[in-house]
């Protein structure tokens, strides 16, 4: 079968453990590796974080874009990054309909899904309907809606057993970044 004939997959990696990110950024590699043509579209994640993956993915030709306000937790202002997510959500559409990639990843999306921050079945009508066929598209984040997985070819739920967080180790490079 060729590359041609592929149907794209939906993928969600969900959870409250600790990799949904990291390991759709490892089939981000592993498409890299066949030359596929890779795009990462960050919600959460702001762009002046500096990360391992990015600075990896400039260098494997994987286009990125962190295009969030940053952590919501620490947001002063939700309404600005409800509208931010709606601005990053036209940009994931534009890609996703543009037919330029094998793969998207939408890290964080499944997070502000779950928070209303986005029309669920708007979203589910664009992956199930308008994407073109052989695309991949890998969703990410927390307590991703029901309906999102039962629309997905392959869900995984990461579930955190124990984190060096809770013991008060920092974040480290290389690990979490």
């Amino acid at each position: 079968m060729s590359d041609r004939q592929i149907i794209g997959r939906i993928v969600v990696l969900t959870g409250h453990g600790k990799g949904k990110s990291s390991s759709a950024f490892g089939m981000a590699l592993r498409a890299a590796g066949w030359d596929k043509r890779v795009c990462v579209i960050q919600f959460i994640k702001k762009a002046s974080r500096k990360t391992g993956e990015i600075q990896a993915a400039q260098r494997l030709g994987i286009e990125w874009h962190t295009l969030g306000d940053g952590f919501t937790w620490d947001s002063p202002d939700l309404e600005r990054d409800k509208a931010t997510s709606r601005r990053i959500w036209q940009f994931c559409q534009e890609k996703i309909l543009s037919a330029a990639y094998d793969m998207i990843i939408l890290d964080e999306i499944n997070a502000v899904l779950s928070w209303g921050w986005l029309d669920l079945p708007a979203v589910l009508h664009c992956l199930q309907v308008e994407k073109p066929a052989p695309l991949h598209l890998i969703l990410t984040g927390r307590d991703a809606p029901a309906e999102l997985m039962a629309a997905a070819d392959t869900v995984t739920e990461m579930v955190e057993v124990k984190h060096a967080f809770q013991q008060g180790v920092r974040a480290c490079k290389g690990i979490e970044f």
